[in-house]
């Protein structure tokens, strides 16, 4: 199984890959934090199109790579890939790697914003060939790219689709000026960097375009929406319009092409965004039918190479899937049987889908990538994320319990290994977005916690996503009110069940999370021992207003922001900073000098209204980290900092008198 499957790589390469869950070595009682920290010693993989090459992100050597392997797992490639942060990896055939990073750029005069995340794809010949990045070689785009449309073969040659930002050049060609930031889509020959552009961008600056790409390489559908009246068209292949409306929200997105190449199907809500619904209307013309209208889709499953609808992934605590073929089902219905009790999400998969590749997790499971061949019937482990033995890992399970107003509310809840579940300390995770929710997966930063002692409490709160519309609206305008009180409900209910010590509870979260942690001892008062803000937001105010000035003030945005927060007065009565003087409990902020989505004058007004006040804070800078804490070195130094904090703040050992 594993090391067959790594037969023929020198012992000792993939960090992440060599003990397997549940190894017998002695592992200490307490893992070091550096095996939570670090970004993971297997990150991603995907299967080429025919199923002959994996190729793998991962950590060998101390090192992260690229690692290409053959049917008889034998690298054909291994290239550095060092800090960038990747975000995802895919094939064009057998012969091309596809890497999509990021990294925070400064922008240059007529940009409303100081610095964003910008994006590329770089393509990685396996046969040696050097690396280079998609458009890079045209002097009219500038700012990566905005987004990716998809790959396909013609003619025995690859193409892939990227939008990216057009500059328009003057009569001689000598200089190029940025007229707009909207982008345009570009075909890119992916053995030799041709490009062409294929599609305009929407002229109007109050507005924004999407596409559909066929099998053909062409445009099978688009969708224009119009900021300032909430307008949107949907276009077929010939320009044709297919289907219009309005949504002042800017709830309207395209979804895909349906499962017979000849409809398109795109999403919308109602005028009040609480209700969505997929439509499915020919492209021939004809009338547009709801799809899936019963069903809470979590993903969608689309066929990389004809952007088909060809499954998707139901919402709920663990994974299931429907697909429209009976081989596709007969498949993953096989695969869910063949690992009980863990939750399996489809990560990749070959043309035929015959060879698929998954991600585990589960009880005494911290995250295992398995290569599944559907002809031999098996299924290899190339990967764990984390390199665990399962006696360390804490328990996990969803629990329910009702808010102060009779809400059902859910959480995961993960225990301290090798402990009792009586009178524990408690680490309170709140997730961000805040639309998200969490699910009983492994969580690095929760079984860390979990690791020193501390149970952990992630609550999906009211405006969560993954239960239904109306729960997600239910959180509209509860910034700091009935979203605060979900979390510290959940708090109460462990406490009467006997699980922990309310009086030993600290709250930490990241971005909303660490509003939420904030709000937690400001908002509210007397319920943590301390309080951890990672990219937290005390500012609601500055934030909407950051938020409205970096988007060229969009109505779109605007509307949304006033629907689920508020406006004026009501920010300024949820915000953390108007309550410093309330604080009785120390506060750790932690935030990143390249943070592109929460300011970080967030965390530093914070604390400098926390000091003016008399209160105890720390402020932990991490420079050159971004929002997502990227890199392994930023990802550590947080949990460093916020373990550290919890320990001698709420110490796990320690009697309350």
């Amino acid at each position: 199984m594993l090391r067959g499957f790594w037969r023929g790589i020198a012992i000792g390469l993939f960090l992440g890959v060599l003990a397997p869950v549940g190894s017998a070595l002695a592992a200490p009682p307490q893992p070091p934090l550096s095996t939570y920290g670090k970004l993971a010693g297997f990150e991603m993989a995907a299967v080429s199109s025919s199923g002959d090459h994996v190729a793998i992100i991962g950590t060998m050597d101390g090192i992260r790579r690229l690692i290409v392997l053959d049917r008889d797992n034998k690298p054909v490639l291994i290239n550095n890939v060092g800090q960038l942060k990747l975000r995802d990896i895919a094939w064009a055939g057998d012969t091309q790697v596809l890497l999509t990073r990021s990294n925070t750029a400064n922008l240059g005069i007529g940009f409303t914003a100081n610095k964003a995340e910008l994006w590329g794809t770089i393509v990685i010949p396996i046969d040696g060939g050097k690396p280079w990045n998609v458009l890079s070689n045209r002097k009219d785009v500038t700012g990566g790219i905005m987004g990716d449309y998809g790959v396909v073969q013609r003619e025995g040659r690859w193409y892939g689709y990227f939008s990216a930002i057009t500059l328009e050049s003057g009569a001689d060609r000598s200089q190029y000026n940025l007229l707009s930031t909207n982008p345009a889509l570009y075909e890119v020959d992916l053995q030799n960097g041709q490009s062409r552009r294929v599609a305009n961008r929407i002229e109007s600056d109050e507005g924004w375009r999407t596409w559909l790409v066929g099998a053909d390489g062409k445009v099978g559908a688009s969708l224009d929406y119009w900021n300032n009246t909430g307008n949107w068209v949907v276009r077929g292949a010939n320009g044709d319009t297919v289907a219009k409306g309005t949504n002042k929200l800017g709830g309207i997105g395209l979804v895909a092409f349906g499962p017979g190449g000849d409809s398109v199907i795109y999403r919308t809500e109602d005028s009040e965004g609480n209700e969505a619904k997929w439509l499915e209307m020919p492209l021939g013309g004809g009338e547009a039918k709801e799809i899936l209208g019963d069903v809470y889709v979590h993903r969608k499953i689309i066929d990389p190479h004809t952007r088909r609808l060809i499954g998707y992934r139901l919402e709920g605590d663990y994974p299931a899937y429907k697909f429209y073929k009976p081989f596709h089902q007969k498949v993953m219905d096989a695969v869910m049987k063949a690992f009980p009790g863990r939750s399996v999400s489809l990560e990749s998969w070959n043309e035929g889908f015959t060879r698929l590749i998954l991600y585990t997790e589960g009880p005494e499971d911290p995250g295992i990538w398995q290569a599944v061949d559907i002809k031999t019937g098996r299924a290899d482990e190339i990967g764990i994320s984390y390199v665990l033995p399962s006696e360390a890992i804490g328990p996990m399970k969803m629990i329910r319990y009702k808010a102060q107003d009779g809400l059902d509310v859910e959480a995961v809840l993960t225990l301290p290994p090798g402990r009792e579940s009586k009178n524990l300390p408690v680490v309170v995770m709140p997730h961000g977005g805040p639309t998200a929710r969490d699910y009983p997966g492994f969580d690095y930063w929760a079984q860390a916690f979990a690791s020193r002692g501390y149970v952990v409490l992630q609550p999906n709160f009211r405006g969560s996503t993954g239960y239904g519309a109306s729960f997600e609206a239910a959180g509209h305008g509860e910034w700091g009110r009935k979203m605060q009180t979900d979390i510290s409900d959940g708090l109460a209910h462990l406490a009467k069940e006997g699980i922990i010590d309310p009086k030993r509870a600290c709250i930490t979260g990241a971005s909303y999370g660490g509003y939420a942690a904030l709000a937690g001892v400001t908002l509210q008062q007397g319920i943590y021992r301390c309080a951890v803000s990672v990219a937290g937001i005390g500012d609601v105010l500055a934030m909407v207003r950051t938020d409205i000035k970096e988007s060229g003030g969009s109505s779109t945005l605007i509307r949304n922001l006033k629907k689920e927060i508020g406006t004026g007065r009501d920010l300024k009565l949820v915000s953390p900073i108007r309550y410093v003087d309330k604080v009785t409990a120390p506060v750790l902020l932690i935030h990143g000098k390249d943070d592109t989505v929460v300011a970080y004058s967030q965390s530093s007004e914070m604390a400098e209204a926390l000091r003016a006040a008399g209160k105890t804070v720390e402020l932990v800078t991490l420079p050159g980290a971004d929002h997502w804490l990227s890199t392994s070195e930023t990802r550590l130094r947080m949990l460093e900092a916020s373990v550290a904090f919890v320990l001698k703040h709420n110490p796990p050992d320690s009697v309350t008198p």
